[in-house]
């Protein structure tokens, strides 16, 4: 499997961080490779090319129209993380929802 490129969306890009670490964890935890990075609206919203999976934080799930419009012609699936699972850190659940954004 090539190297997937995940990108987590929140306002400034910050906020989503530490749930970066802890699905970074999790995938390392099961010898998954993946590049993920958090950035902000804008910044992806750039940088169009090489995205495979696009996750929204919950406090920008009002992106999604916009965010699919964009990216799921260029095939590049777009969710918002559940806001149970972003509050809570939850690095194997966002892992699985990646896994089933990206195996599709």
């Amino acid at each position: 499997m090539t190297m997937k490129n995940i990108v987590f969306i929140c306002l400034m890009g910050m906020s989503t961080s530490l749930l970066v670490k802890k699905v970074k964890e999790a995938a390392e935890k099961r010898s998954i490779k993946m590049n993920i990075t958090a950035m902000s609206e804008g910044e992806a919203l750039r940088q169009t090319e090489g995205i495979d999976a696009i996750l929204l934080g919950p406090q920008v799930k009002y992106l999604l129209p916009q965010f699919k419009e964009k990216f799921n012609p260029k095939n590049v699936s777009v969710e918002v993380i559940d806001y149970m699972n972003y509050g809570m850190l939850d690095g194997d659940a966002v892992l699985n929802q990646i896994l089933s954004m990206i195996s599709g």
